[in-house]
């Protein structure tokens, strides 16, 4: 029985680092950039060097 309320004291003390530590990250501005990852998806990567073609194999 003891080891329960050792375990719930534990889980208590990482859920609420866990919470402050989300607070520091709003308070410095770490998720206000939304508009970013919206347009993300409609810029080109670079290509890559290899050439896309595909081999053709014939089968006998």
């Amino acid at each position: 029985m003891e080891v329960i309320f050792i375990l719930i004291a534990i889980s208590l003390v990482m859920a609420g680092s866990f919470l402050l530590l989300f607070f520091k990250a709003m308070k410095s501005g770490q998720f206000e950039d939304n508009h970013t990852p919206a347009i993300r998806i409609l810029f080109d990567s670079k290509p890559s060097k290899k050439s896309n073609k595909v081999k053709s194999t014939k089968s006998k």
